[in-house]
Parts: C-alpha cells; structure tokens; sequence
C-alpha cells in the first residue's frame, strides 16, 4: 500500500538551516511562521475581496479541468469575482477554483500586504499567483513545468497537500511528455496501477498562516478541506535549473502537442500504455 508520512511543520527556522536542511536535498517542509509580518493575513478577508474587488470578472475551472485528454488551461466560465466568492464561502461543497489568478494586475496596492521572503535567494518578483478553491474542489497530482521551487502561502481556509518527488515518477505513472498522473490518492486503484503499492510520500493540513515549501520537480495533490485560498510565491536559485526548466516546457509543448494533433485519442492511450510498461518494469 502507499506509504504516505506527515510532512514535517517547523518554526523558527533560519536561512542557512532551511538552505542546508530543505533547499538543498529538495526536501518538503511546511513554515509556521515565515508570513507572520504580513498584512494580508488581516486584510485579505472575503469581505473585503467582495467589496473592493467583487465586480472583476473571473475565469473558474471545475473538476472537470483534470480530466485526462483535455487542455486543462482552458476555464469552463467566467462570472464576477464576488459571485464566486459567495460559492467559495457557502458550507455546501463547490468544485469551482480561480486558476494562477492575478489579481494584482487589477489591485497592486495588495502587494503592500505581502514581501518576498529572505529564506533564500531568487524569488520571481512578477510572478505572485493566488490561488481560490471552493469546498472539496481539488487540483489533480501534477508537478511545475518550470522546475521552480513553489512556496505555497494559506491565507483563508483548510487544505489537504499530499507530495512525491520525482524519483517517485514512474510510480505514480506519470504519462510521457507531460506533467501528469492521474492515479486517484483517495482511492488507489492497486489491481490496475500496482505499483501504487511501492509509493512514498507525505501529506499535510495547511492552516492560514502557514508556508508549504514545495522542492522543484515535487509531485503534489490539492485538496480543499474547507472554501479557501491562498498565495504561491516562485523561486529558482540555480541558472542551471531554470536551463533545465526552460528546455522542460519546451519539449513538453512541442512534443505533447504536436502528438495530440496528429495523433488525437490515440496519443492519450499511447502515453498510457508506456506509463503502464514503465511502472511494471520497476516492479520487476
């Protein structure tokens, strides 16, 4: 059966023990207190999103977005923000999420509520991104394109993250050429997919207040406990890795692509069935 562990959660932790400790040998952690300072844990209410900003129109995605073959950049609506905020906020549960949504773009003055952090260096400055999840909404197991270091900041709500790193690849049956597994966390398949039951990984409850550091290249699975949101800040301290990044997206695209247009459905069973071969050649 997959083995999943609870990530650790650690407070106080220093620059050179988070480098030396977490950066380094890629390892996921979760801060407790890395935005203490920040005003955004205060001011980033849903009220205060509905009255200042609640006639913006936004693109949602639904559960739908993950579903294997699609192109799942492409939103399923649009509707006024605070329209979806009375969804997000309601007890009933609503798969709708607001997807690499920059509101700063309509409302710099909320980058007053927010700092890059020190911990390490080169964070992106032009690519804060927040993310908005209805109740039970989830994003599907995939891992960043661009290879950068996520830090993954709750400000409202409860979320489940469940992580593998990418040594844990052809495990978890990533489909060639893309970013991809579409094995189910809550309910594993072990007779299709059995090399599930080789599996390591952690998981955790993120709290508003707290940081997930999540290592480039590391798998995750979102789920919301509760209607919430949060901000991803994006790091990359290695010209090599952002090389790596850069040379990743590109033959994705071009590969992923150029096989779906000419190859259609065919494409998708075939990246199937070598995600299938790979998984059982580990297991032998």
């Amino acid at each position: 059966m997959m083995q999943i562990s609870s990530l650790e959660k650690v407070t106080g932790l220093d620059r050179a023990s988070f480098i030396e400790n977490y950066l380094k040998p890629l390892r996921p952690v979760v801060f407790t207190d890395l935005t203490k300072d920040w005003s955004a844990l205060h001011n980033w209410s849903v009220e205060s999103f509905k009255r200042k900003y609640g006639t913006l129109k936004v693109s949602v995605y639904s559960g739908s977005r993950t579903r294997e073959g699609e192109d799942y950049v492409e939103p399923n609506n649009h509707m006024p923000f605070g329209e979806f905020l009375d969804m997000l906020v309601s007890p009933e549960p609503c798969d709708l999420r607001l997807f690499l949504f920059n509101i700063f773009k309509h409302a710099p003055e909320l980058r007053r509520d927010f700092s890059l952090p020190n911990i390490t260096d080169g964070f992106y400055n032009d690519f804060p991104f927040m993310y908005f999840g209805g109740k039970g909404s989830r994003v599907a197991m995939h891992y960043d394109i661009d290879l950068s270091h996520v830090f993954l900041n709750q400000i409202h709500g409860l979320k489940r993250v469940v992580l593998f790193s990418h040594d844990q690849s052809r495990l978890i049956y990533q489909l060639p050429y893309t970013v991809a597994s579409y094995i189910d966390i809550n309910n594993p398949d072990y007779e299709r997919y059995p090399a599930l039951r080789l599996v390591k990984g952690a998981e955790v409850i993120l709290n508003p207040g707290e940081t997930l550091f999540i290592p480039s290249g590391y798998w995750y699975y979102i789920e919301y406990i509760e209607g919430g949101y949060s901000i991803s800040l994006r790091a990359n301290e290695s010209i090599r890795r952002r090389i790596r990044g850069a040379a990743n997206i590109a033959t994705h695209f071009v590969v992923d692509k150029g096989m779906n247009k000419l190859m259609g459905a065919r494409w998708q069973e075939l990246k199937s069935r070598i995600a299938i071969h790979r998984a059982e050649a580990l297991i032998k």
